[in-house]
């Protein structure tokens, strides 16, 4: 009987945990994908940038928050319900100054900093209530809802007919109030360090930097960032990109990415095992190229395939590098420290890699400094590298305003491309716009390309998922 009960209150909690991950990601996926067609299509073009930075800063300096705050002082779950309250106000104010236009762009950018500030510590505050309340092997069967929420929050932007509207924000914002007060219904999660001195080599991640000395994990490591650059590429433009080339709903067509995530997850464990980390990660690492090349050849054209088959490719690029990646930190690591190892892995990519990946996509300059970022590539006449012009976007956005669909049109509308009629958008622009947008996107290509040959000529490690049994054997 008690063990009825121990099963029942354990699925209880179960979908307890995996409606906080389908909130959380919803949260992000709102207004995160589609981003770049939502601010070129109202004006905002020069803000895109510094918009998705807010991500990769707020990644660095979560860390510090969990370390000092919610691993001390409250219950998880708590510090997780204010974060996303406070992060839900501030989103409400977004749309606000975003609809300004020029006059309210750097106070717009602040806020998305400020509330992406409150976001990114969730991330960690979840799973350590999930870890807490769940056995681990049971993290799967929650997380999976997480990218669910993700791929419903894109699908519901497609529906609405929001991928180039500045409501993605609302969504967002009225998401994270709910899961705000949803949060002060979970578990209660003690914080995990409390009463525990506080630990300056574990707040700086210092102990885990030691793994650098092994020479697999430095190489690791190290083109883990690097190959974040070009990652920043696709989350940064791909939405203009797709708006740029016709697809009416954006937002929709990138949630096949999401969907194809979830099928290569599950794939993970057979592979990791017949493939090794290192061909794993290098498969990943290809596919970056080859989605890059994908979007390059059927830029000018508009070739329909190949941009389907470039977002697809998102579940392995995804899966294959990322989630191999924290399983092979996680055998590398030692037991004490390997949460400071993850968290490592998540400062260099998350953190420092999707910065420069945002600024390199965005033509930004190098922090504290007016130099710009060596982004382009000259080859005679053409320019690989130099963001296109949004002249195409912004001429759809005016030539479908007032324009409405019922909810069986926009689901359709998924998959459907074409312009609108206008006088302004012409041949001409069409086809000019796709040359501009395959020079842009052979420079990834490029910077992936050079990362793949760099990390399979210098990485060598024969880690395997049994690889803790085989140094338990021979200690």
């Amino acid at each position: 009987m008690s063990g009825g009960t121990h099963s029942d209150n354990s699925s209880n909690i179960l979908i307890r945990l995996s409606v906080m991950m389908f909130l959380q990601f919803f949260t992000w996926g709102a207004w995160f994908a589609t981003l770049a067609l939502a601010l070129g299509s109202n004006g905002l073009g020069d803000y895109i940038g510094a918009a998705f930075e807010s991500a990769p800063i707020a990644a660095i300096f979560a860390p510090l928050f969990l370390g000092l705050v919610a691993d001390r002082f409250f219950p998880s779950q708590i510090v997780m319900g204010a974060l996303m309250l406070l992060g839900g106000v501030i989103m409400c104010f977004v749309p606000y100054f975003a609809a300004q236009g020029e006059d309210g762009g750097k106070i717009m950018v602040w806020l998305m900093i400020a509330h992406m500030c409150c976001y990114m510590p969730t991330l960690g505050l979840s799973n350590t209530i999930t870890f807490t309340n769940l056995p681990q092997d049971l993290y799967p069967k929650t997380r999976v809802w997480g990218t669910i929420g993700w791929i419903v929050a894109g699908l519901g932007v497609g529906f609405a007919g929001w991928s180039d509207s500045l409501s993605i924000f609302w969504l967002g914002a009225i998401c994270s109030l709910l899961l705000g007060a949803y949060c002060f219904t979970l578990p209660n999660t003690p914080p995990p360090a409390k009463g525990e001195p506080l630990n300056i080599r574990s707040l700086l991640m210092l102990d885990a930097m030691k793994l650098m000395k092994n020479p697999g994990f430095a190489v690791f490591a190290i083109c883990s960032a690097l190959i974040c650059i070009p990652l920043g590429y696709y989350y940064g433009q791909t939405s203009n990109f797709l708006g740029a080339a016709g697809f009416k709903e954006a937002g929709s067509m990138m949630t096949i990415g999401q969907m194809s995530e979830i099928f290569f997850m599950l794939l993970i464990p057979f592979f990791f095992r017949k493939l090794g980390v290192k061909m794993m990660l290098l498969i990943g690492m290809g596919c970056w190229v080859l989605r890059y090349a994908l979007f390059a050849m059927g830029a000018p054209d508009q070739v329909s395939w190949m941009l389907f088959m470039g977002v697809a490719l998102h579940g392995i690029c995804y899966d294959f590098f990322f989630v191999t990646g924290f399983m092979y930190t996680d055998n590398k690591a030692p037991k004490e420290i390997r949460g400071q190892a993850q968290g490592l892995l998540v400062f260099l990519t998350q953190g420092l890699g999707m910065f420069f990946g945002f600024r390199f996509a965005f033509g930004g300059t190098i922090p504290f400094t007016e130099i710009a970022l060596p982004n382009t590539i000259n080859v005679g006449e053409s320019t690989y590298g130099a963001a296109p012009s949004g002249t195409l976007v912004a001429e759809v956005k005016t030539a479908t305003e007032g324009q409405s669909r019922t909810t069986l049109e926009s689901l359709l509308a998924m998959f459907d491309k074409g312009y609108p009629e206008s006088e302004s958008i012409t041949v001409e622009l069409i086809n000019q716009t796709g040359v501009e947008w395959q020079l842009y996107w052979v420079f990834p290509a490029i910077l992936a390309g050079v990362v793949f040959v760099v990390f399979g000529l210098a990485f060598w490690d024969r880690m395997t998922p049994d690889a803790d049994e085989e140094k338990a054997e021979k200690a």
